[in-house]
């Protein structure tokens, strides 16, 4: 159990901490349902430096190969920026952590932190490119949906309501937060000021802590995983031929009323090129916009529905 004392938090999205929980998903003899496709096309993984530093679920990871965000989503290369610039007797520190006998490519991070940070980003920037990023446009819109909900809510119902509902392993009693970590080994926090909480895919179906670097971190498992790598249905080819395939998903996604953001992780189209797909879609009349507080859903207009159904009774007629 770790003891958080905070009176203070904010939300932060971190490609660091994808990395991270991710190796940890690969790693581990187990994959969650959730993840085993990623996990089938992704193995074996990195196999150097990144590979040695970061053990199954249970095990310590150095805390430095998660540094505390900057700002509400800084970019893998800030972070790797921050990360490239810890200093020597950091990096010694966490890896003196670390249970077992290190191996040679630790035992060369520990001789010369300045050389091995260098190659760690190295390794950590590959694998984000192989592993990660193609998938990326979709795993950010869901990370940001669930900063966006949480924050929301934090404004409306306070820090409570959101530090009681992140997991079931984490409580809020008497302005603390307890986390209930069976192998967490970090010490308490007793005046912790900022807490940053990271929604994240990869630490699903638990949760993973930061303590020592001054700015204790909470990464949770972000609202909807489950779903994130459902296929979008596909739209009637009618549709997709007479608005062009972006368009036409974008219709057929539009269930109920949906964020940019949300459209954009359904669809796995950039939040971009939701934009300009909207934007073509409302000129034409097919989708109507609305403010609900602070946000901007999107509506199918009785003409959009009217256009799906005449092209899905199309497409039914036409199977033989």
């Amino acid at each position: 159990m770790v003891a958080i004392a905070t009176s203070r938090i904010r939300f932060a999205v971190s490609g660091l901490w994808e990395v991270l929980a991710s190796l940890r998903v690969l790693h581990d003899r187990g994959v969650p349902s959730v993840h085993q496709k990623w996990a089938a096309r992704t193995r074996p993984g990195p196999q150097g430096l990144l590979a040695a530093l970061i053990p199954p679920t249970g095990g310590y990871a150095p805390d430095f190969l998660t540094p505390p965000p900057t700002g509400p989503d800084p970019g893998l290369d800030a972070e790797l920026a921050v990360l490239r610039a810890t200093s020597d007797d950091v990096v010694r520190a966490h890896l003196d952590l670390m249970s077992g006998s290190p191996g040679p490519e630790v035992r060369r991070l520990h001789a010369d932190p300045r050389d091995g940070l260098a190659r760690l980003a190295d390794e950590i920037a590959a694998y984000w490119r192989s592993a990660i990023a193609p998938d990326w446009p979709r795993i950010h819109a869901l990370l940001d949906a669930d900063v966006r909900r949480r924050a929301h809510r934090l404004a409306t119902d306070g820090a409570p309501a959101v530090l009681a509902d992140l997991h079931d392993r984490v409580h809020w009693r008497d302005g603390t937060l307890l986390v209930d970590q069976r192998h967490c080994t970090a010490p308490d926090v007793p005046d912790a000021g900022d807490l940053v909480l990271i929604p994240s895919v990869f630490a699903w179906p638990s949760v993973l802590t930061v303590s020592s670097w001054g700015t204790p971190q909470l990464a949770y498992p972000a609202a909807g995983v489950a779903t994130l790598w459902e296929e979008p249905s596909r739209p009637p080819d009618a549709l997709s031929a007479l608005l062009g395939t972006g368009r036409a998903r974008i219709l057929a996604a539009l269930s109920g009323p949906l964020s940019t953001t949300e459209l954009a992780r359904r669809t796995g189209i950039t939040a971009g090129g939701i934009s300009q797909h909207l934007r073509i879609l409302r000129a034409a009349g097919l989708i109507a916009t609305h403010r609900d507080r602070r946000h901007l859903l999107n509506s199918r207009t009785p003409a959009a529905e009217t256009l799906l159904a005449a092209a899905g009774a199309a497409h039914t007629g036409s199977r033989p």
